[in-house]
């Protein structure tokens, strides 16, 4: 019953319901993708196929009495390995992490899929400790695009993109520090949501501090906002959580009538954007003005923060590392090795002073929505490149941070914002548009992105299954 892993997480709940099928159907049905596809886009770390199946036996005994115990019981899913998972090591990408430690204890976001009656696949591949926006690492090798296996899947969530691409699991939680749900969701062709800082809550905290989100990675921008209605909340472990969160699935149906939107094509022309993109993107804005949005063409008045970025993201990097000795530097990821000694020269002056930028940053953001509802941006300048590169070739870039203008400033900002795909360039590969709200305005990104799937302007056909080998 493969073709149970081509549906999305609602029309599993509905099958269900219906007693078309059961959780252990669907969760068979995961697990012989994730070993069809596995070999070809390496997305995973750990899949434990005897605990998935079990939990999907008690979900559907759960079903047989009618009695779910929540909103996702007996829906696969996964979760990247930066994400604590009780019972199964989190490895981070790193061969500095001993796999033998004692893993006893859920990140927040896992012990709200697992009180939901979530099953739980496995751990999805990410670059050592997120720090890139490609997932490769000392530990686990290249995660390869489900379009083309000789790409990168993007990341630093590029396992949980091409699982949820290929069928394996229609759910996945990520982690996006600068892009990280976005960048691979725009380039495996899926939805992906950075939600407002603290609407998930996080534990422990991340090395890059409050730049870092968790994140919903899913078909569609329905299961997205079910999902985001279960890890959404409290949790005392996170001080900086929002608290009690209002449910968003309800706000899909309000639509984009009367929603004020601004579209910058290019930041102003700061941005070269190739051809493909920005007309797959100028479509899905033409399309919101034809559901009845007022679109203007605009941009915000930002200049580039990549040097702030890049002194708060280095600088929690060098502190990531800093317990390592000599030998245990040794095995990380040489680009990692990098940026930690950039960010170890840097003082508390220098990331007081990007603070201070960070602070301007979100103030002028904050006033541009006082006048728009939505920003909307292509997701990424390009579509995917090369596999095992952090920048394109013969881009020029140094640091990932170059082909990711549109994502890394609104991490800085903690505004919501998602990718949707929108379209394919001549080579077949996904375009990603980007929606941004103001803060705690997740519903309305959310409601512009459903509306998009609803217009038959977002989702794509899928790639090929199983994806063409790499050779060589």
């Amino acid at each position: 019953m493969t073709e149970l892993a081509d549906l999305t997480a609602r029309r599993l709940l509905a099958g269900y319901e219906n007693g078309d099928f059961s959780p252990v159907e669907a969760t068979r049905a995961a697990l012989e993708r994730i070993e069809q596809v596995q070999p070809l886009v390496n997305a995973f770390v750990r899949v434990d196929a005897e605990e998935a199946l079990a939990q999907a036996e008690a979900a559907t005994e759960r079903r047989r009495r009618k009695e779910p115990a929540g909103l996702l019981d007996g829906v696969p899913v996964t979760v990247k390995d930066l994400l604590l998972t009780r019972g199964a090591p989190t490895l981070r990408g790193s061969r500095t992490v001993r796999a033998g430690n004692s893993w006893a204890e859920d990140a927040p976001s896992v012990a709200r899929l697992r009180a939901h009656g979530a099953v739980l696949l496995g751990k999805t591949t990410t670059p050592e400790f997120g720090w890139k926006g490609v997932t490769d690492s000392p530990l686990t090798g290249i995660t390869r695009n489900p379009y083309d296996t000789a790409r990168t899947a993007g990341g630093s969530s590029g396992g949980s993109a091409a699982a949820v691409a290929l069928g394996a699991g229609p759910l996945s939680i990520g982690t996006d520090g600068g892009g990280s749900v976005r960048i691979p969701a725009a380039f495996c062709g899926i939805f992906g949501m950075k939600p407002t800082y603290g609407r998930i809550p996080i534990a422990p905290a991340s090395p890059f501090g409050t730049l870092s989100h968790a994140g919903p990675m899913a078909r569609d921008a329905a299961d997205a906002a079910l999902l985001l209605d279960v890890i959404s909340g409290e949790d005392w472990r996170d001080w900086s959580h929002l608290g009690p969160a209002r449910a968003l699935t309800p706000a899909l149906a309000e639509g984009v009538e009367g929603l004020r939107i601004a579209y910058s094509p290019s930041f102003g022309g700061q941005v070269a954007v190739r051809p493909a993109v920005a007309a797959a993107v100028r479509t899905a804005v033409s399309r919101l003005a034809e559901l009845g949005a007022y679109v203007e063409e605009t941009d915000p008045d930002i200049a580039d923060p990549v040097d702030a970025f890049h002194t708060l993201w280095f600088s929690g990097a060098a502190r990531l590392v800093q317990p390592l000795g000599p030998a245990q530097r040794e095995l990380l990821d040489p680009g990692l090795r990098e940026i930690c000694a950039l960010g170890a020269r840097y003082s508390a002056l220098d990331y007081l002073a990007a603070v201070d930028v960070r602070t301007d940053l979100g103030r002028r953001m904050g006033r541009f929505h006082t006048a728009y509802d939505l920003l909307i941006t292509p997701t990424l300048p390009v579509t995917a490149f090369e596999a095992g590169a952090e920048v394109p070739r013969g881009s020029g870039h140094r640091r990932w941070t170059g082909w990711t203008p549109f994502t890394y400033p609104f991490n800085l900002t903690q505004q919501p914002a998602a990718t949707v795909p929108c379209g394919v360039d001549a080579d077949g590969l996904p375009i990603g548009v980007q929606l941004i709200a103001a803060r705690h305005r997740d519903a309305v990104v959310l409601r512009a992105a459903h509306a998009l799937y609803e217009a038959g302007v977002a989702g794509l056909a899928g790639p090929p299954a199983p994806p063409s080998a790499h050779t060589p």
